[in-house]
This record gives C-alpha cells, sequence and structure tokens, in this order.
C-alpha cells in the first residue's frame, strides 16, 4: 500500500533563506497529519510543496503515488485530487451556488450530477437560504465554510489545510472541524495535513503531529507521546508553550 505522501530529503531555499533544511516524512491513508512550530519554521513552503505549486531544490515528493514539477500536465492531474484550504477564505465573486460548482465543472460533471452535489452540500451546511447570495456577501464563517465545501465537493484524496480556522469564533470553528472528521469518515483512503498554530486543535484533530524547527522535523509522533511524553525538549518547551521564539 503506498501512502498518500512520502517525501524523502526534500530542501528548498529561497535566496540565502533555508526554508526546509531537510525532510523526511511519511502520511499514511486515513489519518489527520498536524503539523506545529514556530512562524518560519516551513509550514506553509511544505504544503506548497505537496500541492505542487512549488519544486523542492531537493529530495523527492510522492503524493498519491506520483511525482510531478509544477506547472506539467502530470502535476495538474495529481491537483485534481488534492484540496487546499487556506487560513483566509477564498470565494469567487460569484454566488455561493457557483462557488460550489466551479470546481465540478472543471473536471466535467454534467449539469445533474453538479445540482446534485450542490444541493447536498448547501444541505449539510444549512445555508440553503443563501444559494444565490453573492458569497463575498456572507459572514467570515460562511465563507470559510463555503471555502471548505467548495475544496471538498470533489472528494479530493489529500486535503491540505493551512490554518484554516484561525481567526474564527468557537462556533464556526468546530463546524469546520466537524466537517473535516465527516471528510475522514466518508473515506479512510483520504489523508489530511493540517498546519495549525492551535495546540488545543491539534490535540483535538490530529492522529499524528510533527513539531518542524528550522526547516526539519525535530520530531513526529502519535499525538499522544507528542503531547505527553515527547522525546526532543524543543517539543517539551513548545507544547508547555514555553519556546520562546
Amino acid at each position: 500500500m503506498t501512502a498518500p505522501v512520502v517525501l524523502e530529503g526534500v530542501r528548498k531555499k529561497y535566496g540565502d533563506v533555508k526554508a526546509l533544511a531537510q525532510v523526511d516524512l511519511q502520511v499514511h491513508e486515513g489519518e489527520v497529519f498536524g503539523i506545529v512550530g514556530p512562524s518560519g519554521a516551513g509550514k506553509t513552503t511544505l504544503l506548497r510543496i505537496l500541492d505542487f505549486l512549488e519544486s523542492p531544490d531537493e529530495g523527492t515528493v510522492s503524493v498519491l503515488g506520483m511525482t510531478a514539477k509544477p506547472d506539467t500536465e502530470q502535476a495538474d492531474k495529481i491537483r485534481l485530487q488534492i484540496g487546499m484550504v487556506h487560513q483566509k477564505p477564498v470565494v469567487l465573486n460569484r454566488s455561493v451556488v457557483n462557488n460550489l460548482s466551479y470546481p465540478l465543472m472543471i473536471r466535467g460533471w454534467d449539469e445533474g450530477r453538479i445540482r446534485a452535489a450542490v444541493d447536498r452540500e448547501l444541505e449539510k451546511l444549512g445555508l440553503g437560504d443563501r444559494r444565490g447570495k453573492n458569497a463575498r456577501t456572507l459572514s467570515g464563517g460562511e465563507m470559510q465554510r463555503i471555502s471548505f465545501s467548495r475544496t471538498t465537493i470533489f472528494s479530493p484524496k489529500l486535503l491540505l489545510l493551512d490554518e484554516f480556522a484561525a481567526n474564527l469564533d468557537p462556533a464556526n470553528v468546530a463546524l469546520l472541524e466537524g466537517m473535516v472528521r465527516d471528510y475522514m469518515q466518508e473515506d479512510h483512503s483520504r489523508a489530511t495535513v493540517l498546519v495549525t498554530h492551535n495546540l488545543f486543535q491539534a490535540k483535538r484533530m490530529c492522529d499524528r503531529v510533527g513539531l518542524m524547527w528550522g526547516g526539519s522535523f525535530v520530531e513526529v509522533a502519535d499525538k499522544q507521546k507528542f503531547f505527553d511524553s515527547p522525546d526532543d525538549e524543543r517539543t517539551v518547551a513548545f507544547a508547555k508553550g514555553d519556546l520562546v521564539y
């Protein structure tokens, strides 16, 4: 069985800045893998490489059993099976229905199948009465829920979450976390990589957690060990909130 994500010896520099120093990682089917660490540790760079928006300078990246370079047909093919949700809601300047329909249209779904899928999403979201509203007129939490649904409506095999619930109220955070759990429970061959600064969120959602520091993982463990009995002193300090950076 091929792991959905396999990275070996991945390095990345921007000029003189070493974004990724040495990354070796496997993310397994059916798991939510959490990435925590200080700002500048390389977390977002890693997600961009997993989404084939960036190429590593060294090393190999396999996603869903495939490899590619950005801006190639192979990369586009792989990205059709990847969904990414960013910290800031990303919605089209169109209706809620158009937002949810768009990823299905570009994948060649027929109108009837699109309509049925969108209706199911709106029912799950509880936003059926807003189907014709411009998505940019919704509240921040509603926009992020639309953004998440637009990302997952086509059932991607790999979900990438970059601080996807930051700066939202607790009710919307709970709703979004529940949407991730539902997404994972629907198909155990899926995988999620979650970048978060919220350690409580990592405890709630993740199966394993990795601490990135200086462009590398200094510790990767199941969440109970990571938070209760980590091996690395930096993980101990980070989990306690004592790490100054």
